[in-house]
């Protein structure tokens, strides 16, 4: 059966707005994206079990997020919520709760929607990070990232002041905060991905290029750094910036991408301490996103500034990549996602 795949875009050239392909999981081949949702700088999105597609959105000076319908292709526009600010650079959903979740890098702030019925975004609550970091790039709070733990409550993750910070969530949406890690200062944490033991969890940082091990306590939902090793190689000397990191579904390996040295590094986390087994191009220059298709056997790449997608075959023993196409066009991807309600 074939997987449906989306992709988010910035459309400050020639994008449209949010793309769709098919992905045949025995061959590996990938459709050309068509764009489906027009709509500005749609730059991450989601797809909640009831099948209903949730995007950041932007609609000239006004910012925020949108849901869609795309049931029978129509992509109708279902609710949205947009503010005069900048747009928020996360969304996640809480199925058993019914909230949306957004990071907003620009302003610092975390913000807890009710979708209400389906139909209506209901603002719940806002909580605004402080402080900064010792680089140019931390001059103020940045969460780019905020999702669930696997015990319910909410993690954020702050760029701008080095912090992972875990709240508890309410029946109405509010948040009450847990306990904070602060980090090394400059690391720059920007996502992470939990193990499937539910306590390991693995956090990339996007200033330092590091990949860092954590574990968490869910007793106090605490967080505790393990251990950090580098994603790029020791005589990289230009500019890099580590951005999206997956995980297998074993929980046996994991991937980040590399924006400046423009590769995937894999990763090998059997034992918690992550080891180095592959650099890979991508094939095309600053890979923002990428993703594991539902098979667990692929990974498809967006490079942002050459405009093209790359697929790889996966080792599923060994968790190495091998190319299989490059050069599929789409236009400023930044945001890769296999539909899950497609399986």
């Amino acid at each position: 059966m074939k997987e449906n795949i989306y992709f988010g875009t910035y459309t400050k050239k020639s994008s449209q707005g949010i793309y769709r392909a098919t992905f045949d999981p025995t061959t590996g081949t990938l459709s050309t994206p068509q764009p489906v949702v027009a709509v500005e700088n749609p730059t991450y999105l989601t797809i909640s079990p009831d099948n209903t597609l949730l995007t950041i959105a932007k609609e000239g000076p006004l910012g925020g997020i949108a849901a869609y319908d795309p049931s029978q292709d129509s992509y109708a526009l279902l609710a949205d919520a947009l503010t005069e600010e900048p747009n928020p650079c996360y969304i996640a959903y809480d199925q058993k709760r019914h909230f949306i979740y957004t990071a907003n890098y620009h302003t610092g702030q975390i913000k807890v929607y009710q979708f209400d019925n389906g139909k209506a975004l209901t603002l719940c609550d806002t909580v605004t990070h402080k402080g900064y970091g010792p680089r140019h790039e931390q001059d103020s709070a940045h969460i780019h990232y905020t999702d669930l733990t696997p015990d319910g409550r909410l993690v954020a993750v702050d760029l701008g002041n080095d912090t992972i910070t875990t709240y508890d969530v309410t029946e109405t949406g509010k948040l009450k905060f847990v306990a904070v890690l602060k980090t090394k200062p400059g690391l720059g944490p920007r996502h992470l991905v939990f193990a499937p033991d539910n306590e390991t969890a693995y956090l990339v940082g996007e200033l330092s290029s590091t990949l860092s091990t954590l574990h968490y306590d869910k007793n106090g939902g605490t967080f505790a750094l393990l251990n950090t090793v580098s994603t790029i190689p020791e005589n990289w000397g230009q500019h890099n910036g580590a951005a999206a990191i997956k995980i297998s579904q074993d929980g046996h390996f994991v991937y980040v991408s590399n924006r400046g040295h423009d590769s995937v590094a894999v990763f090998d986390v059997t034992t918690k301490k992550p080891q180095l087994l592959q650099l890979v191009d991508t094939k095309g220059a600053f890979p923002r996103d990428f993703a594991l298709d539902l098979t667990d056997k692929f990974l498809v790449v967006v490079n942002q500034e050459t405009d093209n997608i790359s697929v790889y075959q996966r080792d599923q023993a060994q968790g190495t990549l091998t190319l299989l196409s490059q050069d599929i066009p789409l236009p400023e991807g930044v945001c890769v996602y296999f539909d899950p309600t497609n399986a």
